[in-house]
């Protein structure tokens, strides 16, 4: 697939925003660094036909940087209930600002000030929320109790801030927290790091179905989750399964393999809350396979771009190093060379997912409306994922 070197598509990037149990409430619209008009590229992705349902049931945040040029005839294409029109604090000084986005509030529109407004400028705006870089600073209290919320604290790079910035008031959150846990997510026995290696490694060579019984058996939590899985609604059953051979047979080899592989980031912290891990590792697992798909790589080639995305967070989640993991498992050497050095075109690929910019794109021969259908089909997943786990 060849990209050209300009592409009129928007090149927009999501970010999850979650609540204080980690599940995810909200997606974010970040603009590229290349620039543009950040709100109208926002308007470009969300006419992807059926894309409200694809990020269905979260919230959408539009970044609107100039909102005295906002029209109502703008967004009667969205759904009002699920848009959240992100505003800049200082412009909410303009009375016609205040009167157009008061009128938009009125229509169902939710209206989040970024940054602090002056005086009853939030409240003339019919703001309901704000959203804040608080990863060094905190806004003035009163900030946050003059309106209603959620508040969203951005730039949240750890667990430890998350509740600093719950403590002042935010409730939702978004930064890169989930890769710098506190904790090893109740792995730091030797046993259990083993146990997990050791499914790992026959998931890799594709083990006899009687073998992986008898490490989920020897793992309660583990066990506990395949079988709530496979009776979700997911699955639509007519009767409930009771045992891992059933379990296995209605997964299929294929689909037990990518469902235990991210089972494994399941699991509850020591807090009780959801392990933040779990979307993001099935985010880059399929923006990984699809966007290996968009290239034209063949079935195989996919499942290896699958696994590379959902194993390249291991080392956050069992606390070791990259290299002593990849040692323990028999990997396809793509793979390999993907998770330690992010080399040959897997880890080329990997690149692109944790980071991306229009040139490296066109380097790769993928189109911006590529990455977007892969970046819209990885979310979507994972939000089914995270619901159904």
């Amino acid at each position: 697939m060849s990209a050209p070197e300009i592409s009129p598509f928007p090149l927009v990037e999501l970010q999850a925003v979650c609540n204080a149990h980690n599940e995810w409430v909200a997606l974010t619209f970040e603009l590229s660094s290349a620039g543009g008009d950040a709100f109208q590229a926002a308007l470009t992705l969300l006419k992807t036909p059926d894309v409200f349902a694809a990020l269905a049931p979260m919230d959408c945040i539009l970044p609107v940087p100039h909102p005295q040029l906002l029209e109502q005839s703008q967004l009667e294409t969205l759904q009002a209930n699920r848009i959240i029109l992100r505003v800049p604090a200082a412009a909410c000084a303009d009375v016609a600002v205040q009167k157009k986005l008061s009128g938009l509030a009125e229509a169902g529109y939710r209206i989040m000030l970024d940054g602090v407004a002056e005086g009853s400028a939030a409240t003339l705006c019919g703001a309901r929320a704000l959203v804040f870089d608080a990863a060094l600073t905190l806004p003035p209290v009163l900030a946050l109790v003059a309106q209603p919320g959620p508040h969203l604290a951005l730039g949240m790079h750890s667990e430890a801030r998350i509740a600093e910035c719950a403590k002042a008031g935010f409730s939702w959150f978004a930064g890169d927290f989930a890769l710098h846990p506190a904790h090893d997510n109740n792995l730091g026995d030797g046993t259990s790091r083993k146990r997990l290696l050791a499914l790992l490694g026959l998931l890799a060579r594709d083990a006899e179905s009687r073998e992986l019984e008898v490490l989920l058996k020897q793992d309660p939590a583990l066990a506990y989750h395949l079988l709530k899985l496979v009776n979700s609604a997911a699955f639509a059953l007519s009767s409930p399964i009771h045992s891992f051979g059933q379990a296995i047979n209605v997964l299929g080899r294929r689909q037990l393999q990518r469902w235990l592989q991210l089972l494994l980031y399941a699991r509850q912290q020591d807090d009780g809350l959801a392990n933040p891990l779990l979307p993001l590792a099935a985010v880059r697992a399929s923006m990984m396979e699809q966007l290996a798909k968009a290239l034209g790589w063949d079935r195989d080639q996919q499942d290896m771009a699958f696994v590379a995305g959902v194993f390249s967070l291991l080392d956050v989640l069992l606390a070791m190093p990259m290299t002593e993991i990849v040692a323990a498992l028999s990997l396809d050497l793509d793979v390999v060379m993907a998770l330690l050095d992010r080399a040959g075109p897997l880890g080329d690929l990997l690149k692109l997912v944790e980071h991306h910019d229009a040139a490296s794109l066109a380097q790769a021969g993928i189109s911006h409306e590529a990455y977007w259908e892969a970046q819209l089909q990885a979310y979507h997943w994972a939000i089914q994922v995270s619901r159904n786990i």
